[in-house]
């Protein structure tokens, strides 16, 4: 069964730090991009980052970019987020997802999706 499993959201204060991990299971990520969402309350979900496989390009939002990095590690199927200088602004559940070989935009683009880890970033 194929299945993508965020983990390590939590609460931090603005300025803070944080590292989200997602794990593919039933599939191997050689052959995936992997893009990672977020969903504030009473907003559309929206591209943060994305990870190419084969070269590993990177894409970041403008809103990001700078205090996100984006990695994967193929041999333990796993993607990560490495969130530095966190805002409030960056309160959201995030979502990873995965798509073949090269990262979207679009989010109708990604076939598997994770269930989400809610990041709050609060003093």
């Amino acid at each position: 069964q194929v299945q993508l499993v965020e983990s390590g959201g939590g609460l931090v204060q603005p300025g803070g730090s944080l590292r989200l991990s997602c794990a593919a299971f039933g599939f191997t990520l050689d052959y995936y991009a992997i893009g990672w969402f977020r969903q504030a309350p009473g907003k559309e979900r929206e591209g943060v980052s994305c990870i190419s496989t084969s070269d590993g390009t990177t894409y970041y939002a403008d809103s990001v970019k700078g205090r996100f990095t984006i990695s994967r590690d193929n041999a333990k199927k796993t993607v990560y987020l490495q969130m530095n200088s966190l805002k409030p602004e960056d309160t959201a559940v995030y979502y990873c997802a995965a798509k073949g070989y090269y990262c979207s935009g679009r989010r109708d683009d990604f076939n598997y999706w994770g269930q989400g880890a809610q990041v709050t970033v609060s003093s």
